[in-house]
């Protein structure tokens, strides 16, 4: 037991002072490693994290939306509508909903005018989220103009403004109150712009959409799974992009890594040869270099995974932002809670760390059957 220990504490010593050695060649190798891994794990920490924010935000959304279709297009939908919907039996409540969008020409942005549901919000009163605050450079007590259908000019005063926490949902939202936004847009007070429905049993929520197509012909129902999915679709769609713009330097550092791991030197050939001349066996020369391998690899790894946390959880992506969020004047800026999916982390684990471990296994293993003297001559 006590051989087997010293023998293993002489071939890790051996180990790190054969980096040590090659300190430069080592350190430019986990450079070019941490770097490709803090790119990769970059986009798919915060492409995660995204689909896990809009998931929990959508989880207090309505079961399902109602809109009116018009030439194939979203349009008003009578207040009517209402009562028939509530009619069906599952349905526990239905409410209508008023909402549009606004150009405002002083920052060249759309904002979301929607009135409250709660009508905590006083005509002549606006709240407003922290993109619009900050792009209008605006508080509680300004005030903020509005024309309207009629090119008339309003002037709305700021109650509040909503907290860069809820960014992701509120950084060009306006709530105004329903005299307000009519008066702003024109609707008229039979029509609403969508229905909100919410059911007993979510299980029925497939039969009661198909009785709402029957009674409602004129309509299109739009369930939360489906506005789920449109989510992760847009989030996957965009983070393959950008790994397919880093696709090139990926297959470039696979090359890099590849020819280092896999090319021994004249002197790396000489140090194995010796090696077995002093008595070392073929495997632990091979567990050597395998440990050698094994400590670039996760090194650079483990560097890469917390740069790219502190990335993307403490600086909200900064270097790629405008790639997943979209290019939009009224970015919003709030702070990411940390989502990790594990099964991301140790795919990213495997193709980066295991291949580059095996690849400085087989030109070892090469080097070491063969005789130490032709090997050193």
């Amino acid at each position: 037991m006590r051989m087997w220990i010293e023998r293993h504490r002489n071939i890790l010593d051996f180990t790190l002072s054969s980096l040590v050695r090659r300190k430069r060649k080592n350190a430019a190798l986990v450079s070019v490693y941490t770097l490709i891994v803090f790119l990769l794990a970059s986009v798919l920490l915060f492409t995660y994290a995204l689909r896990e924010e809009a998931s929990i935000l959508l989880k207090e959304a309505p079961e399902m939306i109602v809109q009116r279709l018009v030439a194939g297009r979203h349009d008003l939908i009578p207040v009517t509508y209402l009562e028939r919907i509530e009619a069906i039996r599952g349905v526990s409540s239905v409410k209508e909903r008023l909402w549009g969008y606004y150009y405002d020409p002083v920052v060249g942005a759309n904002y979301t005018l929607m009135v409250a549901e709660d009508q905590d919000v006083a005509p002549g009163l606006i709240a407003v989220g922290e993109g619009v605050s900050r792009t209008r450079l605006a508080s509680p007590g300004d005030t903020i103009e509005f024309r309207t259908y009629q090119g008339v000019t309003i002037e709305l005063e700021i109650r509040k403004t909503f907290s860069s926490e809820s960014g992701l949902v509120s950084s060009d939202l306006v709530l105004i109150s329903e005299d307000d936004f009519r008066k702003v847009f024109g609707t008229p007070k039979e029509y609403a712009t969508d229905l909100t429905v919410r059911v007993r049993n979510p299980k029925e929520l497939p039969t009661i959409a198909m009785k709402v197509a029957e009674i409602l012909p004129d309509t299109r129902q739009v369930l939360r799974e489906e506005l789920l999915r449109t989510y992760d679709a847009i989030f996957n769609w965009r983070g393959g992009i950008l790994l397919a713009i880093l696709f090139g330097a990926v297959l470039a550092f696979i090359i890099f890594a590849w020819d280092k791991a896999s090319g021994l030197s004249v002197e790396e050939k000489r140090e194995i040869g010796i090696l077995k001349a002093i008595g070392w066996e073929t495997s632990d020369i091979i567990r050597m270099k395998f440990w050698e391998g094994l400590v670039v690899s996760l090194s650079s790894f483990l560097m890469g995974i917390l740069l790219a946390y502190i990335h993307v959880f403490f600086t909200s992506f900064m270097l790629f932002e405008p790639v997943l969020k979209g290019w939009a004047v009224l970015y919003p800026a709030f702070k990411i809670t940390p989502f990790i999916d594990g099964a991301q982390v140790a795919s990213l684990f495997f193709l980066t760390v295991v291949p580059y471990t095996v690849a400085t296994i087989i030109p070892c293993w090469r080097a070491a059957i063969v005789d130490p003297d032709s090997v050193m001559r």
